[in-house]
């Protein structure tokens, strides 16, 4: 890995976990002198080119590292096959086993979710539901159903875009995710968006736009303009994807009212990615 990468999930990490209430962390003398090494060098990278690449390959070989909870940026233009592969890897490897929070011990089956592994759009909610956890699939219930109808009206097909969420596994009672369950399961969904490479994503609902952004904003606030989201998981660093919030069709349903507002959200998506917008 190389330190670029490193330092990008370092910071995913930390960001995550000051959202959550962390303040300080401790960390070793040894350690410290390590990363204060690891950041001259990268200082040195800037400042000097590509010769001094290899004085922070030399640090990064020096400093034994596990970090399996952050996204591995791949290279820009993997083809849909290695995409899909990459992605049931993912799902075969880590999602289906994983025990990282209680939700291991009420899921029927994890949800990974489906799609088109090469998707321009992909729309990521918040956690599987009944249905979904009996069926192992995402948006598959009554708000499955509008979702399919809002990629419809888009001119699009659910086997156009990639739909996911946030957590992997159903919340008992549909209740809203945990912060710890966030922490746990949200590494899965940033690899997912890293191999996938949209164009677009949309976050639907309160939880995937603040996890997605890490902010604690309301979704009335957020929705409404494109933000950036980096695919690297660290502000700056790696390709930028606009990421629209818009209201979850669960939501919709209680209030349909604001499906106006989300057509609107929706269009906006449409202009930027060339789709045609009907006239209604």
């Amino acid at each position: 890995m190389e330190a670029i990468e490193i330092i990008a999930t370092i910071r995913q990490f930390l960001r995550t976990e000051r959202q959550f209430g962390l303040q300080s962390l401790p960390i070793a003398p040894e350690e410290m002198a390590r990363a204060m090494l690891l950041a001259k060098s990268k200082r040195a990278v800037d400042a000097s080119g590509p010769r001094a690449q290899t004085v922070v390959s030399a640090v990064t070989r020096s400093t034994p590292a596990t970090l399996g909870s952050g996204p591995s940026v791949p290279p820009s233009g993997s083809s849909a096959s290695t995409k899909q592969q990459r992605l049931a890897k993912l799902d075969e490897q880590q999602v289906r086993g994983c025990t990282k929070c209680a939700l291991s011990t009420t899921r029927t089956q994890t949800v990974f979710g489906q799609g088109n592994p090469d998707a321009r759009l992909v729309f990521v909610g918040e956690a599987p539901g009944f249905e979904e956890d009996k069926k192992g699939l995402a948006f598959v219930g009554r708000a499955g159903q509008l979702l399919t109808d809002m990629i419809k009206a888009m001119g699009l097909t659910r086997e156009e875009v990639f739909i996911c969420n946030v957590l992997k596994c159903r919340p008992p009672g549909n209740r809203d995710p945990l912060a710890d369950e966030i922490i746990a399961c949200s590494p899965y969904l940033l690899e997912q968006l890293s191999v996938i490479e949209p164009e677009v994503i949309i976050a639907l609902g309160a939880p995937a736009s603040k996890t997605l952004l890490r902010t604690a904003q309301s979704i009335g606030r957020l929705r409404g303009r494109f933000h950036d989201y980096w695919i690297s998981g660290a502000e700056g660093v790696g390709p930028r994807v606009p990421l629209m919030p818009t209201y979850h069709p669960a939501y919709l349903l209680r209030n349909p009212a604001d499906k106006r507002k989300t057509w609107e959200d929706l269009k906006m998506v449409m202009q930027l990615l060339g789709l045609k917008i009907p006239q209604r």
